[in-house]
C-alpha cells in the first residue's frame, strides 16, 4: 500500500487538474492547467473539448513525474467535472461537432420555455428534481441536434454520441474510437433533466418531448465501480476508471457529509450548497433543486438538496479581466481591506440570470446603491459579500425545506482562501464555518469514490477518519447589522429583475 495511490481528474470550468492522493487523503502532487473560456455572443458560454482532453493528458503526466511515479503505482482513477456542461461527438473518430456548451449558458431559453408552455416551469420536477432552466444538459443536447448541420441525421444513424464532461474524460481515457466506455454516474445524470430520480434511468418520455434519441445517451452507473481501464497506448495504461462524481456531489463526499442534514458549501466559478436528505428525495418547496449525492456501486443510492450560485469565483474574475479593477484574484481581498464596509454599495451578478432560490433567466448584473462617496474599495468589498449574501439566501431555503437548522457549514474551494469573505459569510450565516486541512475536497471526494471501488479504502469509515478541520471562522456580527446588511441585499436583487425582454 505505500507505492500505492489514488489520481483524481478535476475536469472543472476554468482549468483542468490532476492529483495524486495518498492513503492519508493527502496530496501528494498536482498538475493543472487552464483552458479556453469562449464567448460567440452575449450569453453564449463554450468550451472546446479537445483542448480539454489535451489538458487532461498534460496534468495527469505533470502530476505522476512531479510524484516520480507511473501507472504501476496508481490503484484507481476518480473523475470530478464541471457538471451539465454538454458536448456531442463522432463515435468513429472521437471528434465533437460543435464545442461543449457550458453550465452558464442560456441560449436554450427558449427551448425551455416552448416545453414549459401550457405546463409551467415545474413540468418534470417531480420525476427528475429540476426545473426547466438553461443550466441544464438535456436542452442543451436538443439545441446541438437542431442547430448543427447533419446532426440529427447522424444521431439517427448511430454515430453520434453525447455526455458532460465526465463521460468525455472516461470515453477518452478508456480508448476513445477504439472501444472507449460511453458511461455516466447517477450525480452528473441527475443534472441533464432526463433521469427519473426513484429509477435512476433514462426517461423516455421526456427524452422524447426534448427530441432527443435515447440511443445518444451514456449508460448510467453508480459513482463507484469499475467503468473500464486506461486505454493499452496511453500513459495511465490497464489502470482502473473507477469513480465519477459531478464536482459538487464530489466534495459533498470528500467533506464526508455522510449523514442527513449535514452539508457543505463549495466556493469555486459559482457556489454550491448541498445537503445530503439520505435515502429519500426531498421536493423543495424553496427553489432549491432535488439532486442525487452519491451511490457507491450497488448500495442504496442517496440525495440531497442543493441551492446552486451561478455567479461567486466568476465575479472577481470579472473584476480583474473586464474591469482590470486588480491585477490577480489574491488582490481583491486587500483592496476590501481599504474600507470598513460596503459604502452603501451591492453588487448582483446575475451575469447568467440568477439560479436558486430565484431561478430568473431574465435577471441582469446590477450595482446598485452608488454615491459619490463610493470607491473602487467599496466595490471590491461589494463583490466578496454577493457571494455571502447569495448563500445566505440558499441556505434560509434549504432549512425552510429540511426543517433542520444548520449548525455549521462545511467549506471548500479556491475562495475560502480569503478570510475577509469566511469571516463575512461566518457574521451573514450566523453560525460557524469551518474549513478542513486538504481543502480539495472536490478532487479529494472522486479519488475516495474509486478508491473504494478498487478496495484501497474500506469505505465511508475511511473518508470520516482522514477527515480533519483546518481553519474555522466564528461570527461576530450583532444581528441587528446582520439583518440591516441582507435586508438591503434582498432590495439590490430585485432591482436585477426583468431586463431581458
Amino acid at each position: 500500500m505505500n507505492d500505492q495511490y489514488v489520481l483524481a481528474i478535476d475536469q472543472g470550468t476554468t482549468s483542468t487538474r490532476a492529483i495524486i492522493f495518498d492513503h492519508g487523503g493527502g496530496i501528494v502532487a498536482a498538475g493543472q492547467k487552464e483552458h479556453r473560456q469562449i464567448f460567440p455572443q452575449a450569453g453564449w458560454v463554450e468550451h472546446d473539448a479537445v483542448e480539454i482532453w489535451a489538458n487532461v493528458r498534460e496534468v495527469a503526466a505533470e502530476a505522476l513525474a512531479r510524484a516520480s511515479l507511473n501507472q504501476a503505482n496508481i490503484a484507481a482513477i476518480g473523475v470530478t467535472n464541471q457538471r451539465e456542461t454538454t458536448l456531442i461527438w463522432d463515435r468513429e473518430t472521437g471528434e465533437p461537432i460543435y464545442n461543449a456548451i457550458v453550465w452558464q449558458d442560456t441560449r436554450t431559453e427558449q427551448i425551455c420555455a416552448e416545453l414549459a408552455a401550457g405546463h409551467g416551469r415545474e413540468r418534470y420536477q417531480p420525476r427528475v428534481g429540476l426545473p426547466l432552466a438553461t443550466y441544464f444538459a438535456g436542452p442543451k443536447i436538443r439545441w446541438l441536434l437542431d442547430n448543427v448541420p447533419g446532426a440529427r441525421e447522424a444521431a439517427a444513424q448511430g454515430r453520434l454520441l453525447a455526455g458532460t464532461m465526465d463521460t468525455w474524460v472516461i470515453w477518452n481515457l478508456t480508448g476513445g474510437p477504439a472501444g472507449g466506455v460511453h458511461v455516466t454516474d447517477v450525480t452528473n445524470a441527475s443534472r441533464t433533466m432526463l433521469m427519473d430520480l426513484r429509477t435512476l434511468q433514462w426517461d423516455a418520455e421526456i427524452a422524447a418531448d426534448m427530441g432527443i434519441p435515447l440511443g445518444l445517451l451514456p449508460q448510467i452507473k453508480s459513482s463507484a465501480e469499475f467503468y473500464g481501464q486506461g486505454r493499452p497506448q496511453g500513459l495511465l495504461r490497464g489502470v482502473p476508471i473507477a469513480g465519477a462524481l459531478g464536482d459538487q456531489q464530489a466534495a459533498t463526499f470528500g467533506q464526508a457529509c455522510f449523514e442527513p442534514g449535514m452539508a457543505k458549501n463549495t466556493y469555486g466559478t459559482g457556489s454550491f450548497m448541498l445537503m445530503n436528505t439520505g435515502a429519500q428525495p426531498v421536493p423543495s418547496a424553496h427553489g432549491l433543486l432535488t439532486t442525487m449525492c452519491y451511490q457507491i456501486g450497488a448500495n442504496a443510492p442517496r440525495y440531497a438538496l442543493e441551492g446552486s450560485i451561478a455567479v461567486t469565483g466568476s465575479l472577481v474574475q470579472w473584476l480583474r479581466d473586464n474591469l482590470g479593477l486588480v491585477a490577480s484574484a489574491a488582490e481583491v481581498e486587500a483592496l476590501a481591506e481599504t474600507v470598513p464596509d460596503n459604502g452603501g454599495c451591492y453588487f448582483v451578478p446575475a451575469f447568467s440570470g440568477l439560479f436558486a432560490p430565484y431561478w430568473r433567466a431574465d435577471a441582469r448584473g446590477a450595482i446598485v446603491g452608488l454615491t459619490r462617496f463610493v470607491n473602487k474599495g467599496h466595490l471590491a468589498r461589494a463583490t466578496l459579500e454577493a457571494t455571502a449574501y447569495q448563500t445566505r439566501e440558499v441556505l434560509d431555503a434549504m432549512e425552510a425545506d429540511s426543517g433542520v437548522r444548520l449548525r455549521g457549514l462545511k467549506v471548500d474551494g479556491g475562495m475560502t482562501a480569503n478570510q475577509l469573505l469566511m469571516q463575512f459569510q461566518a457574521d451573514q450565516l450566523g453560525v460557524p464555518v469551518v474549513r478542513p486541512v486538504v481543502a480539495e475536497t472536490t478532487a479529494l471526494g472522486a479519488a475516495y469514490a474509486a478508491g473504494i471501488a478498487v478496495g484501497y479504502w474500506a469505505g465511508e469509515e475511511d473518508v470520516v477518519a482522514n477527515w480533519a478541520e483546518g481553519n474555522r471562522w466564528n461570527p461576530r456580527a450583532d444581528a441587528a447589522t446582520r439583518e440591516r446588511l441582507y435586508r438591503e441585499w434582498k432590495k439590490a436583487v430585485t432591482k436585477s429583475f426583468d431586463w431581458v425582454d
